[in-house]
């Protein structure tokens, strides 16, 4: 059920947004010359291109670094109501990067055969509901604080029961309060505004948003199933933006809010820039579920220090320069996470060598769990239930709740 970003790249060229979007959800970004003034635009300054990036670079730290932070509260709250996890499995990293090639392809020849026009018309409605629900998600903490004494807040809660008694089965079951109906209201106005603009800010907006809620939401469980997904995206990445014009061409007829973009010509045409430089969400939510991994590691230490969190966190930051600064010097698309992925694996691997964490590291888990053959998680036994066990079969199986031994 987890919705996975992976991969897209920086993009620098000279169309406007519709006819340079990232490619969607799942694939990469890419990128074109980096001055491309065929549509008779403003030839891009040296300033330009700094205040561009550099505001690229700064949205892309904010979602990692917050999202992060999230992500330690939300597993917190994980842990405190015994809610199940959604968490990636080994075999699930390693076959991510062959059905996103599989999907890529199938959009390449989807694109060969129907009109964008039309693809894309749906696509906008899906990112416009799914864009309002990730700004809300965000911003409702802000806005509930936010409204007025006179709006209470009344709670309500929306059950949509399928089947009666013991077979009854919940198919919606949702808590908002009046403040949640108000930033809904608010956030529906941005909605709108992206469907008849498609404005830089408003798809920024979107952008930030699932990037912060992906960062938080998804969970890598632990550092092997990181390293698989990273490495098999890092020949992904390589493969499609080297090898074939797939990539491009997919790109090149996507539009979806699912990238930060900002204008070179900012400084020259103002809010009516349209000269872009796109940074793919891909290259933010999987190297920061990865960051944010890293951190609740950290806390796990009981150190007072997040020094991993920190120390590749930088990591990202001086992948993303390297990225922008060997597209500047050999003008051709690069794939991101050529850079990314050596600088986010490397840092905390070479930092768990020096302080003698390596064990650590790789045994740490968000959620103890075991992998069946099948790929599904199953909770370990402690060493009471393999004490009172009858058989070593038997030990596998979840702890018997007090409550349930009393009925018994």
């Amino acid at each position: 059920m987890c919705h996975y970003l992976h991969s897209p790249l920086f993009k620098s060229n000279g169309s406007s947004m519709s006819n340079g979007e990232s490619i969607g959800s799942i694939f990469p970004e890419n990128v074109t010359d980096i001055k491309n003034n065929s549509m008779g635009r403003l030839p891009v300054t040296t300033e330009g291109m700094a205040v561009a990036y550099g505001s690229l670079i700064i949205m892309a730290l904010f979602p990692i670094f917050f999202g992060s932070i999230r992500s330690v509260k939300h597993h917190k709250e994980q842990k405190e109501s015994g809610e199940k996890p959604e968490t990636m499995t080994q075999k699930d990293a390693a076959m991510f990067p062959i059905i996103a090639s599989a999907a890529l392809f199938g959009l390449y020849i989807f694109f060969q055969i129907f009109s964008k026009e039309y693809i894309n018309l749906l696509l906008t409605g899906y990112f416009f509901i799914l864009g309002i629900l990730a700004l809300c998600h965000l911003v409702s903490p802000v806005i509930s604080s936010l409204v007025p004494a006179a709006i209470p807040k009344v709670p309500f809660h929306a059950l949509f029961v399928r089947g009666k008694g013991s077979e009854a089965e919940n198919l919606v079951d949702y808590e908002f309060t009046s403040h949640d109906v108000v930033c809904l209201f608010c956030c529906s106005l941005v909605g709108i505004w992206y469907l008849l603009k498609k404005h830089w800010i408003v798809n920024n907006l979107f952008g930030i948003a699932f990037a912060i809620s992906g960062v938080e939401l998804l969970h890598l469980n632990n550092v092997i199933t990181g390293c698989i997904l990273l490495c098999g995206l890092f020949v992904y990445d390589i493969f499609w933006v080297f090898g074939t014009n797939v990539m491009i061409t997919v790109a090149k007829s996507f539009e979806a809010p699912i990238k930060l973009v900002f204008p070179q010509d900012l400084l020259e045409q103002g809010l009516r820039a349209n000269n872009f430089a796109m940074l793919g969400l891909g290259d933010i939510v999987i190297p920061g579920i990865f960051i944010a991994l890293l951190l609740r590691f950290d806390n796990s230490l009981k150190r007072n220090t997040n020094v991993y969190f920190y120390a590749t966190f930088v990591a990202y930051f001086l992948g993303l320069v390297a990225t922008i600064f060997v597209m500047h010097i050999f003008k051709h698309a690069q794939p991101a996470l050529l850079y990314l992925v050596p600088a986010c694996l490397g840092t905390p691997l070479l930092i768990a060598l020096i302080r003698g964490d390596i064990s650590a590291l790789f045994q740490y888990e968000d959620h103890p769990s075991e992998e069946s053959e099948g790929g599904k998680e199953i909770k370990k036994p402690n060493q009471k239930d393999k004490a009172t066990s009858s058989s070593s079969s038997l030990s596998a199986l979840p702890k018997v709740s007090p409550k349930s031994k009393k009925n018994k």
